[in-house]
């Protein structure tokens, strides 16, 4: 169970970086309304690999899957939200969600087309009194073991619309990020899901990743 304000986390990435036996694991974020969730299914074994190859991180290999008003919550650096449509949080799971955040937690949001318009109000929920904002292409997650000088890459097409890299940022902390047109998780999955990839492109979305979760357990 990660302690109160995960404030061993920075700690815990310097001191079992290099241990033999996997220390923590990642998530895949399990909402109502009906949106899939369940989406990008290869994304997180392919991150998780990259960073524990490049980072020398000690992810469990497999995904977990934990819900959003869950106390297993807690257990999670690294928690991963994808899909293309509904989310639904109730008044519980909006507060079990802001605590996990403001308590040292992570939440990547990655929007898989068509999940923007049910994301914002939902965690308006969470943080009635934050707004995301866009970062800087000089922001420090953009520049971890990885420089991103244009800041986050595209990945897919949908819209003709550049890629943006949004944030809730509580008590001057990133505890949330936000992609947009961009489909970043699209581009961890197995080579050759999406017929029009690359591995040039497949290569940028893992680094990118490896950026966010490096960013996530020292930030």
């Amino acid at each position: 169970m990660l302690l109160s304000g995960f404030g061993l986390l920075a700690l815990a990435f310097s001191l079992f970086a290099f241990s033999a036996v996997p220390t923590y694991r990642m998530a895949k974020l399990k909402y109502n309304g009906g949106g899939d969730w369940y989406a990008d299914r290869t994304a997180l074994p392919n991150l998780i690999a990259y960073c524990n190859a490049n980072l020398k991180t000690n992810f469990y290999p497999e995904e977990s899957i934990v819900e959003v008003g869950s106390k297993e919550l807690f257990n999670y650096p690294f928690v991963y939200m994808t899909g293309h449509g509904n989310v639904v949080f109730s008044d519980q799971e909006a507060k079990n969600l802001r605590q996990y955040l403001t308590g040292g937690g992570f939440l990547h949001i990655d929007d898989n087309y068509g999940l923007d318009k049910f994301i914002r109000p939902q965690m308006k929920k969470v943080f009635p009194e934050l707004s995301f904002t866009e970062l800087p292409s000089n922001h420090a997650i953009y520049n971890q073991k990885f420089k991103f000088p244009n800041g986050l890459p595209k990945i897919h097409e949908h819209d003709n619309k550049r890629p943006q890299g949004f944030a809730l940022i509580y008590k001057g902390r990133v505890v949330c990020y936000y992609t947009f047109e961009c489909d970043l998780g699209n581009g961890w999955e197995d080579f050759g899901t999406y017929p029009e990839d690359t591995q040039e492109t497949r290569t940028k979305a893992l680094k990118m990743g490896a950026n966010l979760v490096q960013y996530a357990l020292t930030q």
